[in-house]
């Protein structure tokens, strides 16, 4: 069936054709109130469903803070935007990263792009609800926080790693165990938060969790769970910072690594190797995820989204260092 004209979006918004033409087309002299509501209006009727692609241009964003960040700063990011970059020019198509905090404004309504990669997308993504409104083909990273039938997704298995994580530091002799997990809405920080609850509810301990927080650059957060007879002797941070800050709060406490406190860190920083000590990290190896997720979104829109839903696995990887190493057997 035809989609929505602009006498049907005049209609629903109660404005003239004219006012809706320039709420669209960010012209004319509108206030910013109906020029809301004409997009938002416009998106619930699904007004600009596209053909087949005309820019031959896809696009790339995170949008788990609706706030400005550079994600580019994260190695993760920077390495899957990379990868991403090379794979769509590899397809004849251009790749556009679009910033952190166009994710709460009205552009999404207007975006020109043939395909959307969407990298940690939370609960109630605008940018989400907008662009499957338009119904522009996406693929996400991780899990889409409100997935539907007919997602299509590039993913690691963060339970499988999560304890693959826990029973290496198990095995070495930490009995302690603590994870710093994300504050956010993201599948990644509740998939890796559950796998923790979960491994420690079969072993008849309580979890200790503390908070991620970028700005915590010296580790305070775990002050009080580092002090104690009863203190955590082990520690995976399930964030690319969480390492160094865990070495400047075992510094600052006074204890020694790995003989008193063992460290993991998901991170794709090769600075890891070089730290003291050099710290175990976990890959959630960023190019293949992104090469795979360029391939179903262009797929996608060549295909007519024909391709099979569902999600795509891609390996995590255990890099083991010194700071996560067994101690050795007493005596």
């Amino acid at each position: 069936m035809p989609g929505p004209t602009l006498t049907d979006i005049a209609r629903a918004a109660e404005v003239s054709t004219a006012t809706v033409s320039h709420a669209l087309n960010g012209t004319g002299r509108i206030g910013d109130a109906t020029r809301r509501r004409v997009r938002e209006t416009a998106t619930r009727l699904g007004y600009g469903t596209p053909g087949p692609p005309r820019s031959r241009t896809l696009g790339i964003a995170v949008t788990t803070f609706p706030t400005a960040w550079n994600y580019t700063e994260v190695a993760y990011f920077s390495r899957a935007v990379t990868a991403a970059t090379s794979a769509a020019h590899a397809r004849g198509y251009a790749l556009t990263t679009l910033p952190a905090d166009r994710a709460g404004d009205d552009s999404w309504h207007r975006l020109t792009v043939d395909g959307m990669l969407i990298m940690d997308s939370p609960r109630g993504d605008p940018m989400v609800h907008a662009l499957r409104a338009r119904g522009i083909p996406l693929v996400f990273d991780g899990v889409p926080g409100d997935p539907r039938p007919g997602d299509h997704w590039v993913d690691n298995d963060h339970e499988a790693t999560t304890r693959e994580v826990l029973d290496h530091l198990a095995a070495s002799g930490a009995r302690r165990i603590a994870l710093q997990s994300g504050s956010g809405d993201e599948h990644y920080a509740r998939a890796v938060t559950a796998a923790y609850a979960g491994w420690c509810a079969e072993r008849g301990v309580d979890p200790l969790v503390v908070p991620f927080d970028v700005t915590d650059g010296q580790g305070r957060a775990f002050d009080a769970l580092l002090r104690g007879p009863d203190r955590a002797d082990a520690v995976y941070a399930a964030y690319d910072p969480g390492g160094r800050q865990l070495l400047a709060a075992a510094a600052r406490l006074g204890l020694g690594v790995p003989d008193e406190l063992r460290v993991v860190c998901a991170s794709e920083d090769p600075g890891y190797a070089t730290t003291r000590p050099p710290v175990t990290t976990v890959t959630l190896d960023p190019e293949r995820t992104a090469r795979a997720a360029v391939g179903l979104l262009v797929d996608l829109i060549e295909g007519g989204g024909r391709t099979a839903p569902g999600p795509v696995v891609v390996p995590a990887g255990l890099l083991v260092r010194y700071s996560s190493r067994a101690q050795p057997a007493a005596g």
